[in-house]
């Protein structure tokens, strides 16, 4: 299902989701036709989820970056995992392996917010927080194997 140009056609919208079929044409030699074609095949079998706008935090207020890791207390995880999408600050969380429980990326206001949810958080574990300085890689492309 995903060969060289459709590779090419994701790679394009990587960088902008929003170019026109006709753009992304131009730059993986095909028409547009073509293109709209390869996409909506590639909805259909899931190679595409969905289409975002990528937000500048910092301009909307949110200015203080974390990794929060969650090392659950005993019998706490299940009840976290029910909570956890409640959160509006956690952009993302995983459940990972090693000591502690739960990754998370959080976006917030300033440091009285941290606190208010690093309160919230250690009802059911302990909690390590690192704050994010600055982001060294953007989202990495895909790349066809």
């Amino acid at each position: 299902m995903v060969d060289k140009l459709n590779w090419a056609i994701l790679q394009e919208l990587q960088k902008d989701a929003r170019a026109s079929f006709s753009e992304i044409g131009r730059k993986v030699g095909l028409s547009s036709p073509a293109v709209a074609e390869r996409m909506k095949k590639m909805e259909d079998a899931g190679v595409i989820n969905s289409y975002k706008v990528n937000i500048s935090h910092q301009k909307t207020g949110y200015q203080l970056r974390a990794v929060i890791t969650l090392r659950a207390f005993t019998g706490r995880l299940k009840a976290f995992l029910e909570t956890v999408s409640t959160y509006k600050e956690v952009l993302n969380c995983y459940r990972i392996t090693g000591n502690e429980n739960i990754i998370m990326e959080v976006i917030l206001k300033d440091q009285v917010n941290l606190e208010k949810l690093i309160d919230q958080l250690i009802t059911y574990g302990e909690t390590r927080t690192h704050i994010i300085l600055s982001k060294v890689v953007d989202d990495a492309p895909i790349l066809p194997r």
